[in-house]
């Protein structure tokens, strides 16, 4: 066989790029339905149907898994945020002032309370802190209980969320400031702040989201009827009727929150995105 007749035969040709990556991504989809099919067909739906989606159990809970136990924990999760959020504005300044005992103090309680799992704080608040002061008592009762146990845990995460806002705002900003006459502390609080906020408000919704989730902690305070929230309120009405229908509909209560705030924190996140652009 001459150079040429090699030449001549056709060569074989493999699948290309885009062909690879649609038969590697329809691979993907087959073991994907293929698995939840699997689910379906081997759970029980009926038992399932029976120990958690009881309509006239569900039925029961209204309008008090609203009116008491969502709006409870609504105000728990409030009451956290705003003394996480103010405490973490002193915590994130303490860590980036210029004098050393600050700074030391600051990072030993981002460290401690970013460490300890926040079951331990509530645990803490309600038990050490009337041990340790004997006769006093938290304004607010459990509300102030709380607030300030889900507040503890926050600031440490919001002191380095903020401090990292104040540290991407441009140094210029502050230089332009100062050359206005603004004083550091004005300068501060009037322009870089505000920049701050606007750049990490996304992660601060997202904490907001988180301590909505662990509100779920206050039952290791002791809280009377009227002061249940939603995992309270669930777990006790299971018991009461010997069902879990009270967790399902507590849990999907949570979600009635919880993904409109994320859906809330991926818009900022796109928009933060475009603003960059």
């Amino acid at each position: 066989m001459t150079a040429a007749d090699t030449q001549l035969q056709p060569r074989k040709k493999g699948l290309t790029r885009r062909q690879k990556r649609s038969l590697s991504r329809g691979i993907q989809y087959a073991v994907f339905v293929a698995a939840v099919i699997a689910f379906a067909v081997s759970a029980d739906w009926g038992r399932l149907k029976n120990q958690f989606a009881q309509a006239d159990i569900a039925g029961q809970m209204f309008p008090e898994v609203i009116t008491l136990a969502l709006k409870n924990t609504v105000l728990y999760t409030l009451s956290g945020f705003v003394v996480g959020l103010v405490l973490g504005m002193v915590i994130a300044l303490m860590r980036l002032s210029s004098v050393g005992p600050y700074r030391w103090f600051a990072g030993v309680y981002i460290e401690i309370f970013r460490g300890l799992p926040a079951l331990l704080i509530f645990i803490f608040i309600g038990v050490a802190v009337p041990l340790a002061f004997p006769g006093t008592e938290i304004v607010g009762g459990t509300y102030g209980k709380v607030a300030l146990a889900l507040g503890l845990v926050a600031a440490a995460y919001m002191a380095e969320t903020i401090r990292a806002g104040i540290q991407a705002v441009p140094k210029g900003q502050m230089e332009a400031a100062r050359s206005l006459g603004f004083s550091p502390a004005r300068a501060m609080v009037s322009i870089i702040i505000p920049q701050a906020f606007r750049i990490i408000l996304p992660p601060l919704t997202n904490e907001l989201v988180l301590l909505f989730k662990d509100s779920s902690l206050v039952l290791f305070l002791g809280v009377t009827l009227e002061e249940r929230e939603l995992s309270k309120y669930g777990r006790d009405l299971a018991s009461t009727t010997a069902n879990s229908t009270p967790i399902l509909v507590a849990g999907l209560c949570y979600l009635l929150v919880t993904i409109p705030l994320g859906f809330v924190v991926r818009r900022m996140e796109a928009k933060a995105q475009e603003a960059v652009k």
